[in-house]
């Protein structure tokens, strides 16, 4: 007896699913190796961070997770490949602030932040610290600002580059203030720092653990923090916003995001994975340790996480008028 062509078809499609679900369901982990991608070369916060954590998600999920260093460009050369990898679920990217937020409104980029990557979670965020040498002679952020007021031009304070989370800092803090520090990028941390040691530079808004164990010795003066609320390990140091410029933040952070085609059932399973691991008490303990507060969020929360800072940096740079460097 022959079917009726319409129900042939429905049973096909029903057949389809059937076989298509057991599929989908081995579709996580991904078959072939998973890589975490890092923009910046091994040592450094993301670094850290990316080690701490892929190694945890490794064990969770059964299977290695690779951190792959692909460092230059202030991390733009990173999000470019996992712009354009496999979107399988084999590859994530431990995103930045700069490549993600800052750099579309500085240059033209070979990729579109929100449209060939996809957030999955967010990761750590931590505060600069605003230090300073002792020859400044000032103790105090309002100390800093009179002096800064005092000699307009002549202040100027080093980054890790143009369009760097502590170039943006400064910039930030020169509108909030209304001064108008001289920006002096240089190509990484080290070199920055070793300039304000050398009193070539008057100050630096640097990542904690690189400026601390100079504050501690009497070589820098630290005057604020640059979260809203003081970082459990620095109790003793006020932060921009409680010194003079209320709802002042200006984070480091770092997020996971994957190739923007990957399909969103994969993405919402290493949601859930990343989410895990960044709430455990183990891994939490690590990531404290080298000042880093997990920051797991939903998908759509990264989303407007990303949005409201890329609009803030971007008002932020058409009113200093900045251009890359």
């Amino acid at each position: 007896m022959n079917m009726n062509p319409l129900l042939h078809a429905l049973a096909l499609a029903a057949s389809t699913l059937a076989l298509a679900a057991p599929a989908q369901a081995q579709d996580f982990p991904p078959k072939k190796p998973v890589t975490l991608v890092v923009g910046f070369a091994a040592g450094g916060a993301a670094d850290a961070a990316a080690r701490l954590i892929a190694k945890k998600l490794g064990e969770n999920i059964g299977q290695q997770v690779v951190v792959d260093n692909k460092g230059g460009a202030g991390g733009n050369i990173a999000h470019q490949f996992v712009a354009n990898a496999v979107p399988d679920g084999s590859v994530l990217l431990l995103g930045s602030i700069g490549p993600l937020t800052i750099a579309p409104h500085l240059m033209k980029l070979p990729y579109d932040p929100f449209k060939d990557l996809a957030p999955v979670s967010g990761g750590v965020n931590f505060p600069n610290v605003l230090v300073v040498h002792k020859a400044t002679g000032v103790k105090t952020l309002a100390e800093f600002v009179q002096l800064s007021k005092k000699k307009p031009g002549s202040v100027d304070f080093a980054s890790t580059g143009a369009g760097s989370a502590s170039h943006l800092a400064g910039e930030l803090f020169n509108q909030r203030a209304g001064i108008d520090m001289v920006h002096v990028p240089y190509k990484g941390g080290a070199p920055a720092l070793q300039d304000l040691l050398g009193e070539r530079v008057a100050s630096y808004f640097s990542a904690p653990p690189t400026a601390m164990p100079h504050v501690e010795a009497g070589r820098l003066v630290p005057l604020a923090t640059t979260g809203l609320t003081r970082p459990a390990y620095l109790p003793g140091i006020p932060t921009v916003a409680e010194s003079g410029f209320p709802g002042f933040e200006a984070l480091n952070w770092y997020a996971f995001v994957a190739p923007g085609k990957t399909p969103a059932a994969i993405l919402d399973r290493w949601n859930k994975e990343i989410v895990a691991v960044l709430g455990d008490p183990a891994v939490k303990e690590a990531l404290d340790k080298h000042g880093l507060t997990p920051q797991p969020t939903t998908r759509a929360e990264l989303t407007a996480f990303m949005k409201k800072e890329s609009a803030q940096w971007a008002a932020i740079i058409k009113e200093r008028k900045l251009m890359a460097e």
